[in-house]
């Protein structure tokens, strides 16, 4: 007798924003897929389907990921953040606050993604973790100046089709001080 099908299909719980999600997946289904079409959290953007451009950038566990290559079923267990995640209440992220004064996106498109990879850039480099931009690797160096050239490194795996990179790399640097001015507050 020959052995029952494997199923396709497993129930996960995902915890987003920090409340708990449990659904029926495909095993192929990608954590974008879930987040836009299973739960309905459309801020996390579809661009390339191929994680070239970012659009569908989230946190997983802090750490920025393209969830278009993420299968939903080896996010379980994890915390994931998307841009609805980001503001605590009416009041809005220190990035999400910069991006809108300083004028951070045009179309808003890849905005979302931009944001999400923003605040773990920021919390990268307060880490000192280096970059490919970055002079001296050695510990005992600490974290280089958040420069724009630091910046447009670190988030060079956000593309925008319109050009406001100028605005971006600005509104993460502003984002970065406030953030530490707040942090030493």
């Amino acid at each position: 007798m020959a052995p029952p099908p494997a199923t396709t299909h497993s129930a996960v719980t995902l915890k987003i924003n920090g409340e708990k999600h449990t659904l029926s997946v495909d095993h192929r289904t990608t954590l974008l897929d879930a987040l836009r079409e299973r739960l309905d959290l459309t801020g996390t953007k579809k661009g390339c389907d191929q994680g070239q451009c970012g659009a569908c950038t989230v946190l997983l566990d802090g750490r920025r990921a393209v969830s278009c290559l993420q299968l939903a079923v080896a996010a379980e267990g994890r915390e994931i953040t998307t841009i609805e995640g980001m503001a605590e209440g009416d009041r809005l992220h220190p990035v999400q606050q910069a991006f809108l004064d300083l004028d951070g996106y045009q179309c808003g498109y890849c905005t979302p993604g931009q944001i999400c990879s923003a605040v773990a850039v920021i919390e990268e480099h307060a880490a000192g973790w280096p970059s490919a931009a970055t002079d001296d690797v050695s510990p005992e160096a600490g974290p280089p100046p958040l420069s724009a050239e630091e910046i447009r490194e670190r988030m060079s795996g956000n593309l925008c089709r319109c050009g406001a990179y100028v605005s971006i790399v600005e509104a993460v640097a502003r984002a970065a001080g406030n953030m530490t001015t707040e942090a030493s507050a």
